[in-house]
């Protein structure tokens, strides 16, 4: 016979995981739908490349700002609360944004950037929290998730602007539908107040202790170098290819093709994690297939060895992010530690990926030639294996736990 009560807690467990799905698929679609129109944007408010570059960057950069804050925020108000209320800012930004008018458009992007990031650093709280068994799988769920919807954003721009005649603005006014299903979905999550009860310093490390922990800072590190990868294959991957031989729309669909093997890639990492008691080999081999597939492209420029980089960038990649999301609830003591090691590696993390873009443009730039890049997006794989081999131990970051 079953119970009421087990009933009703089946049923706030289906409306939680669907508020977690519906979160997730708002942290990346109003970003990525942005790529595609650019060239409209800028025609329509005559926009130069410089502010084009700063409307794909200052995201990245409120991401890396906020991240900091994001934490202190949950404690004080409640994981859950601020997440609603971020949900919230984001459906404003995006109805902002997509008015013609290039402050609104600054503006609107600005607020999505704050929406978003708090999503970013507090949802791995949450899922330490409320799934504490659970905490590699249900990663899985949400940044499969996330990174469905990336691609689902940049692929439904055009077709949203142009065959249904909705233009830039439309296009970006769109995602505001998703932002307010997701809000309704959240808010009985707000009922949850998500305090900790008082613990020990024996028992979890401060805000501030976790700073002084390599642990963190590996994990930061891990974090860090695959953003870094991660929006600089996004700006650059396509004009790569082009540049070796490849005809514009064969480079942009090989692209797609990148982050579309990387959806498997993203939910299969966090559940191999979750059942490994040490990481350190599996971090340190995706680290590898990430920087081989960069690797692939400097051996020449024939299409097959830019459909063998293509699969193995979008493997690195798609597991790599997951997996530095499932080590902030992996190496956290508790969620508020979670939600503080998450703040500390987005923070760097956001800004090293604000950099990556920019640094592998100078250096095209200066040498006019692709190789340069690409050695450095290989060390930065490199890095990436190292880091991951030290996030990776069967360790916590709090002080006691760690030492």
């Amino acid at each position: 016979m079953v119970h009421r009560g087990d009933t009703d807690a089946r049923a706030r467990r289906i409306l939680l995981t669907l508020g977690v799905v519906f979160v997730a698929f708002n942290l990346r679609p109003a970003l990525t739908s942005v790529g595609p129109l650019t060239s409209s944007i800028r025609g329509d408010l005559g926009l130069s490349n410089v502010a084009i570059g700063l409307l794909t960057t200052l995201p990245l950069l409120v991401f890396g700002l906020l991240a900091l804050l994001a934490p202190k925020m949950g404690y004080r108000y409640g994981n859950e609360r601020v997440i609603f209320a971020g949900l919230l800012v984001l459906l404003l930004g995006i109805l902002i944004r997509s008015v013609s008018l290039i402050s609104a458009l600054f503006f609107g992007t600005l607020l999505v950037g704050v929406g978003i990031a708090l999503g970013n650093v507090l949802l791995p709280g949450v899922i330490k929290e409320r799934y504490p068994e659970k905490v590699g799988w249900m990663t899985s769920v949400y940044s499969t998730a996330m990174t469905a919807f990336a691609a689902v954003g940049s692929g439904f721009s055009i077709p949203l602007a142009v065959n249904l005649n909705l233009g830039w603005q439309g296009a970006l006014a769109f995602w505001w539908v998703l932002a307010g299903i997701a809000a309704i979905l959240w808010l009985p999550q707000c009922r949850f107040s998500g305090r900790q009860p008082s613990l020990s310093q024996k028992q979890v490390s401060s805000g501030s202790s976790l700073w002084r922990s390599p642990l963190a800072w590996q994990v930061t590190g891990y974090m860090g170098l695959q953003s870094f990868g991660f929006y600089t294959t996004v700006a650059w991957f396509p004009t790569m290819l082009h540049d070796r031989g490849l005809h514009v729309a064969d480079a942009g669909w090989l692209l797609s093709l990148a982050l579309i093997i990387g959806i498997p890639a993203t939910f299969i990492a966090p559940v191999l994690a979750d059942r490994l008691k040490d990481q350190r080999v599996l971090a340190a081999g995706i680290g590898g297939i990430y920087g081989a597939g960069y690797l692939v492209l400097l051996l020449g420029d024939r299409y097959s060895l830019s459909l063998v980089s293509a699969v193995l960038v979008g493997l690195g990649q798609g597991a790599s992010v997951s997996l530095s999301f499932a080590f902030f609830g992996l190496r956290a003591a508790t969620a508020r530690q979670a939600a503080e090691l998450s703040g500390m590696a987005q923070s760097a993390g956001y800004l090293l990926a604000a950099i990556g873009p920019f640094l592998i443009g100078w250096l095209f730039d200066r040498t006019q030639s692709w190789t340069l890049p690409l050695i450095v997006l290989t060390g930065a794989c490199l890095l990436l294996m190292l880091s991951g081999w030290g996030a990776g131990r069967d360790r916590q970051v709090s002080p006691v736990t760690e030492g």
